[in-house]
């Protein structure tokens, strides 16, 4: 496996990606919650974008996988910047947008800030505004004190080790939050739903749906699918949904 190129970001951070060259629209994965760019989903589409004749980009939010940082440092406003600067800076032209849980929040960010550089946007169990209506709301209020004093400490269904959720990362997601206000998505969505997905449920990705302003926006749901969405049938759907927005 390559190593990685390194973009500076002008925050200063030191973002990790690999870039597969070909034709546009170009493709940007964009992960999820402590995950990073060496996921099946990514390295499923860097396969298919080669194959293809297709641009790709794949990075590390800072505080993941090979970027600088600490990931309790970091909270969605640092990730939705690294992951600005990767797309305007390492991309040329609207691309294609996929987001993998936080990263569909992150894309929908993206998306709100440039709008003309994205052709299409396709979210896999996006998570928006997860640190607010799944974390905060769902914490006790003895995890709420605790919170107060610094961080919480909730147990991970994909590691074995916990995640460690700070005070930062829930009072500055609130000022990132895209479901409490008027939503306009320009271009083609769409929404690619588990119903067996236990940590976003297809009520998040009904809430967006019907939140968002889209000149065409669908939501697929896949009986049983998990929140990891890797299963063959699962990998395969993602690609035949790219395809569908290339040919358009």
């Amino acid at each position: 496996m390559s190593n990685p190129s390194f973009l500076t970001t002008p925050q200063n951070r030191r973002i990790a990606y690999h870039q597969t060259p070909g034709s546009g629209p170009g493709v940007v994965f964009l992960g999820g919650f402590k995950s990073d760019m060496e996921g099946t989903k990514a390295l499923h589409l860097e396969e298919w974008a080669r194959e293809r004749g297709a641009a790709f980009l794949r990075f590390d939010y800072s505080g993941h996988g090979s970027s600088s940082g600490e990931f309790l440092e970091g909270a969605i406003g640092d990730w939705f910047e690294d992951a600005l600067a990767a797309i305007t800076t390492l991309t040329t032209g609207p691309q294609i947008l996929i987001g993998s849980s936080m990263g569909g929040w992150i894309s929908l960010l993206v998306a709100r800030a440039v709008p003309e550089r994205v052709a299409a946007l396709v979210g896999i169990a996006a998570a928006p505004d997860f640190t607010e209506d799944s974390m905060w709301a769902g914490f006790t209020p003895a995890q709420r004190a605790e919170l107060a004093r610094g961080q919480v400490v909730l147990p991970s269904d994909y590691s074995d080790e916990p995640y460690i959720i700070t005070k930062r990362l829930i009072e500055e997601g609130r000022d990132r939050l895209v479901l409490r206000s008027p939503l306009e998505l320009p271009f083609p969505v769409r929404l690619l739903q588990g119903t067996a997905d236990v940590d976003v449920p297809p009520s998040v990705a009904l809430r967006l749906m019907d939140h968002a302003t889209s000149p065409d926006l669908r939501l697929t749901l896949v009986k049983d699918a998990d929140h990891r969405f890797s299963t063959p049938e699962c990998l395969d759907l993602v690609t035949q949904t790219l395809e569908s927005l290339l040919h358009r």
